[in-house]
């Protein structure tokens, strides 16, 4: 194995990250320099950018932004509002009530918008207040809101999901979205089992138990903007669209139903599109970047050399995944998920499947394990989202969520050590 180009990749990417680069110019930057161990500076500088361009030329990579405007849409058209009172109905009268209402909500938004920055931001502005006035301290509520809002890029439609079938070459995104299920609820129930905990050993008030009449009538309002996964996913499993044209359906189905609500207007569109719009070229420009990285990492022959080097160090699956999950939760604490699965996902997935590992086990192992960076500090976008709404500080909420990330852990660890959990349904429909 060279050892020079992934010193330069290595030690170029994280001088630029500290001088305060943005993510996607410091993976641009750092490939170009890799390229030129191995060649001259014009053919490596045209080559990453010509990869940036033809990267982003896919018909599957279509879906991510109508997703991003169905989820600003959903976010923006009263659909967070309704989830929120429904799940109040249920888990309200149970220890650490709103703590419990902030993930299902967070689960049930994430599963529609499949934004963990949208529900994040629905959640932490319209819960957080709320958990103020019942004693909840402001950090407690912004850790249970933070580690809640990932449970969405798992529990399908998932953005992620659709990248890593890119990136492993052609796994179905049918079979992704349903092994995505069971493990983003186990994650939610993990989280909510710790935050019962602490409410119950901090002794926050029970609420109000919710009669069945009251149940059956939030779950009506809501059940328009629940349709919506039957819809999506249902026809993707079905074989009657494809993702890209289940993102189309779900951007459609939003906005109607924000008419109906009457909470999105036509004044309001303009604003609405240049938002998402905004979220869309941070994301494509990321994953431009991160599929050149990739092409470089390949070109360089540094992929074929870890796995290499991780199978002469074991051929025990057992312990190549804890390795390999090891190494993706320090990734995940310097990188963002997207360029992380583009650039990670052909280094370590020849590995597994070497194993016997299904690729779409693998797939949800990888991004459950990057969910938990979104949370860490110094590149952890939905940390810094969750801290912001809630007015507080870094600092203050790393107390409160390490007994989360411990359950995160956990889930992550039966996940990877049982595949059932993620191939069970895509089994159940021959996927």
């Amino acid at each position: 194995m060279e050892y020079l180009p992934v010193l330069v990749l290595v030690i170029s990417f994280i001088v630029l990250l500290a001088i305060g680069t943005p993510v996607a110019w410091s993976i641009a930057i750092s490939s170009v320099l890799t390229m030129l161990v191995s060649i001259p500076f014009l053919p490596a500088f045209t080559t990453v950018s010509q990869r940036i361009g033809t990267g982003l030329d896919s018909f599957a990579l279509l879906a991510i932004p109508l997703f991003i405007l169905s989820g600003e849409l959903m976010n923006k058209g009263g659909i967070a509002h309704r989830l929120i009172a429904f799940a109040k109905t249920l888990v309200g009268a149970l220890p650490g009530g709103l703590a419990l209402i902030n993930i299902i909500s967070a689960m049930l938004m994430g599963a529609i918008a499949g934004s963990a920055m949208a529900a994040a931001s629905a959640m932490g502005s319209i819960i957080g207040p709320e958990m103020e006035k019942e004693g909840y301290s402001r950090e407690f509520g912004a850790a249970v809101n933070i580690t809640a809002a990932t449970t969405g890029l798992v529990i399908p439609p998932s953005n992620v999901l659709i990248v890593y079938s890119l990136a492993s070459g052609g796994a179905s995104i049918a079979a992704l979205f349903l092994a995505g299920y069971i493990p983003g609820i186990l994650t939610g129930l993990f989280l909510m089992i710790v935050a019962s905990l602490w409410a119950r050993k901090k002794g926050f008030k029970l609420g109000k138990r919710s009669s069945f009449r009251e149940i059956f009538k939030t779950f009506i309002d809501a059940l328009p903007s629940l349709f919506m996964l039957v819809v999506v996913i249902g026809g993707i499993v079905a074989g009657i669209f494809t993702a890209t044209e289940a993102s189309a359906i779900a951007v459609l189905y939003s906005l109607i139903l924000g008419f109906i609500y009457k909470e999105i207007t036509i004044p309001k569109l303009p604003k609405l599109l240049l938002d998402s719009s905004a979220t869309t070229a941070i994301v494509m420009l990321l994953i431009g970047t991160s599929i050149s990285m990739s092409w470089a990492l390949s070109y360089e022959n540094i992929p074929q050399d870890i796995s290499a080097g991780l199978l002469n160090l074991s051929d025990n699956k057992i312990v190549i995944l804890l390795i390999i999950n090891v190494l993706l939760l320090f990734v995940g604490i310097f990188m963002d998920m997207t360029p992380a699965v583009l650039i990670f996902t052909p280094i370590f997935l020849p590995v597994v499947t070497k194993l016997g590992i299904d690729p779409v086990h693998f797939g949800i192992i990888m991004v459950l394990n990057l969910c938990i960076g979104l949370c860490t500090p110094p590149v952890g976008s939905v940390l810094f989202v969750g801290v912001g709404i809630a007015k507080t500080t870094i600092e203050k909420v790393v107390k409160p969520l390490l007994p989360l990330f411990v359950a995160m852990i956990i889930a992550l660890m039966l996940v990877t050590y049982i595949p059932a959990l993620s191939l069970w349904l895509p089994s159940l429909f021959d996927l």
